[in-house]
């Protein structure tokens, strides 16, 4: 993890391994199935970056080492290959400072491999990682996007539609366009996988 550069077939690597991990699942809600083969039609299409990627120097990464060394099962496969490119991966926030929370861009952010303006690029699907801080709340957001997260470490407490519950690592959780949600986690931090799909990936997440 600390090459000075990760090469596009090291994120490849792990392009794939949240391809295997897909193809595994057997989820019961058709939606959550429907997307699953959307996104996966349009990431197969993708564009590899030349370049490598550096280091980043966002807080964040401070919480790869707990967050990644959670995994059990068939999240093993995925962490293993995102371990070896985690550190070099985009990390950023994006949102505004928020006053009632002002330290969120340390503990959230967000690294966009697939999309608009990632390291490899598409206009019609992306594909990313979420990493959130032990004991924190991600506030109700929205976006265009459709948004299905793979949830591979951590638990949290899922809220979105007016119902809330309490997401374990291996869970799929969907959220239909402009749906508000948010998450709160737990005494670890959270790890996951998410894909954006629909008629708009280019817009912003916002807060509500």
């Amino acid at each position: 993890m600390n090459a000075p550069l990760a090469t596009p077939g090291q994120v490849l690597d792990f392009v794939r391994a949240v391809e295997a991990l897909d193809d595994r699942a057997l989820p019961a809600d058709p939606a959550v199935a429907a997307e699953i083969a959307r996104v996966w039609s349009r990431l197969r299409a993708i564009a590899v970056p030349a370049a490598g990627l550096p280091r980043s120097d966002h807080p964040i990464v401070g919480h790869l080492a707990a967050a990644l060394g959670a995994a059990a099962g068939p999240a093993v496969e995925v962490t293993t290959a995102l371990g070896a490119v985690a550190e070099h991966l985009p990390w950023r926030y994006g949102y505004p400072r928020r006053a009632d929370a002002p330290d969120l861009g340390e503990r959230i952010a967000f690294a966009e491999i697939i999309g608009p303006e990632a390291p490899f690029r598409s206009e019609v699907v992306c594909l990313g990682v979420t990493l959130i801080a032990p004991r924190t709340l991600y506030p109700d957001h929205h976006h265009p996007a459709i948004e299905l997260y793979r949830v591979l470490t951590g638990s949290a407490t899922w809220s979105a539609a007016g119902r809330s519950r309490r997401v374990p690592p291996g869970e799929l959780v969907l959220h239909p366009s402009g749906v508000v949600h948010a998450m709160r986690t737990e005494d670890e931090p959270l790890l996951a996988v998410y894909t954006w799909s629909g008629d708009d990936v280019r817009t912003t997440s916002v807060y509500a």
